[in-house]
C-alpha cells in the first residue's frame, strides 16, 4: 500500500486508509527506536529541507530527529538569519533551495495555506508541520497514534479537545482525523474562544461546561491559550481562565471514573493544566513526545514513496 497524496498538506487531504498506514508503519518504527542501534538507511539518498519560518521547539527536533533516524541529509532552515529578512519571497527562497536537489520539504509558517501554495510549484513532496490557524497534520496523527496504543482504538472512543479551539490548528486537524477515524469529537471551553457553529460545519458537539465535558469524555487533549494569536480580549484573565475551565487534580477525582489527559505542548503549567495533572498518571503527554519521532519517521518515509514492510 501507498499513500493516496504526493504531500502532507493537512489531515482534510487524506482518506481513513492513508490515516491506518502512517499508524499502522509508525508502529513499525517505534519498535526501531526501541533497539540499541536506532537508525535505518530507508532514506539513504533522500535530502530533505527543514523551513521553519515560526519558533518551534519540540516539532522542528522531533523532524529532525526522525531525518537523522531514516539515514536522510538534512538542511536546517531558520526564517530568522537569512535572506528573508531582507525581503525575499517564499518561493524564491524555496526554489533556491531546490536548486541543491532537495527532494522533499518539511515546512512550517504563520500563514494558513503556505505549504498548499507550495505544493502547486515546486516538485518536491512537502509536509506541512503547522501553517497558521489552519492545520498541523504531523500533530494529529500522533495525538491517534498515542490514544490508539494507550486505550486499543479510535472508533467509538469519546474524545474532548479543550481550551483555544478556535485559534488551534491542532484542533482543527484532530477533528478531522477523529471524525475520520470513527471517534467522537467534543469542543470544550469558553464561548468566546469556540467559532459558532461548530458543531455543524465540522460535526462535533459543543460544551461550555469543564466538568460536564470531563465526565462524557474517554481521552481530554488539552489546548494551550495561543495568546500570540489572539488580537483581541477573549477572557477576562488566565487566573480566571484557569479556575473556569484549567485541568485541575480536585476536578479529576471528582469524576466517576479515569480519563486520559493529553497536551500538544508547550504547556502553560497553572494555566489550562496544572503541574499535577501534566505529571500525574492519567497524562500521556510525554509519550506524546516520544510517539511524534515514529510517526514523522512513517510520514517521511511513506512520502518517499517507499512501500512499508
Amino acid at each position: 500500500m501507498q499513500l493516496s497524496t504526493k504531500h502532507l498538506l493537512g489531515i482534510k487531504q487524506l482518506t481513513a486508509s492513508d490515516i491506518s498506514l502512517i499508524l499502522s508503519t509508525a508502529t513499525q518504527f517505534k519498535e526501531v527506536l526501541q533497539r540499541p542501534v536506532k537508525k535505518v538507511p530507508s532514506l539513504r539518498d533522500v535530502t530533505i529541507v527543514n523551513l521553519f519560518y515560526e519558533n518551534s521547539t519540540r516539532t522542528r527536533i522531533s523532524f529532525e530527529l526522525a531525518e537523522k533516524r531514516l539515514g536522510a541529509d538534512t538542511i536546517n532552515f531558520s526564517a530568522s538569519g537569512s535572506s528573508v529578512s531582507k525581503g525575499e519571497t517564499l518561493l524564491d527562497t524555496v526554489n533556491n533551495i531546490l536548486s541543491m536537489k532537495v527532494d522533499m520539504v518539511v515546512m512550517r509558517h504563520s500563514a494558513s495555506g503556505a505549504p498548499h501554495f507550495l505544493s502547486k510549484h515546486i516538485p518536491a513532496a512537502i509536509i506541512n508541520a503547522g501553517d497558521g490557524i489552519n492545520e498541523h497534520p504531523t500533530q494529529a496523527l500522533l495525538d491517534a497514534f498515542s490514544i490508539q496504543e494507550k486505550t486499543g482504538s479510535l472508533a467509538g472512543k469519546k474524545i474532548v479537545l479543550i481550551g483555544d479551539i478556535m485559534h488551534s490548528r491542532v484542533a482543527l486537524s484532530n477533528i478531522y482525523l477523529l471524525n475520520k477515524m470513527g471517534a467522537e469529537v467534543m469542543v470544550a471551553g469558553p464561548p468566546t474562544l469556540i467559532p459558532k457553529y461548530i458543531n455543524e460545519a465540522l460535526n462535533v458537539k459543543v460544551e461550555y461546561d469543564i466538568k460536564k465535558a470531563l465526565a462524557w469524555c474517554d481521552v481530554a487533549n488539552v489546548l494551550r491559550i495561543q495568546l500570540e494569536r489572539q488580537n483581541q480580549v477573549l477572557f477576562s484573565s488566565l487566573r480566571e481562565y484557569n479556575m473556569a475551565y484549567g485541568i485541575s487534580r480536585k476536578l479529576l477525582d471528582e469524576l466517576k471514573k479515569e480519563i486520559v489527559i493529553m497536551h500538544p505542548g508547550p504547556i502553560n503549567r497553572g494555566v489550562e493544566i496544572d503541574s499535577d495533572v501534566a505529571d500525574g498518571n492519567e497524562s500521556i503527554i510525554l509519550q506524546q513526545v516520544e510517539n511524534g519521532v515514529a510517526v514523522r519517521m512513517a510520514a517521511l518515509y511513506l512520502l518517499a514513496g517507499n512501500k512499508p514492510d
